[in-house]
């Protein structure tokens, strides 16, 4: 069995620079851009773990329906989470305890019209 059954996401989008500006503000960090004839992705800064990247080309249609990604808001998601509005997100679910042991989670739609979660052990 793998130690773990995520290994990289893709969150697609239709307008990179704003999907960009959108991340880099809910999460106060900044994404490295790269881009081919084909697509064109930004990185989700990590230092070891799963990471990803917010991608645009053929294929990668925002949706709020299919899969669902939880993204680590760190100790509390609500600094997060109180960001999304003026990034352009929209927030459909406030900060929600799962249990003590399993923290809380947010659900929003980003700047793309992608339904993501957000999860903090706070």
């Amino acid at each position: 069995m793998p130690k773990d059954f995520v290994s990289w996401f893709e969150i697609p989008a239709l307008d990179l620079k704003r999907s960009v500006a959108f991340f880099n503000e809910i999460f106060d960090m900044s994404m490295d851009v790269m881009e081919t004839p084909d697509y064109s992705m930004a990185v989700f800064p990590v230092n070891k773990g799963i990471g990803g990247a917010v991608m645009v080309g053929h294929g990668c249609v925002p949706s709020e329906t299919g899969a669902l990604i939880y993204l680590n808001a760190g100790k509390d998601l609500s600094k997060v989470l109180e960001r999304v509005e003026g990034a352009g997100g929209r927030v459909i679910m406030e900060k929600t305890l799962i249990n003590e042991e399993s923290g809380h989670f947010a659900l929003f739609i980003d700047s793309e019209g992608n339904k993501l979660a957000l999860h903090s052990m706070a």
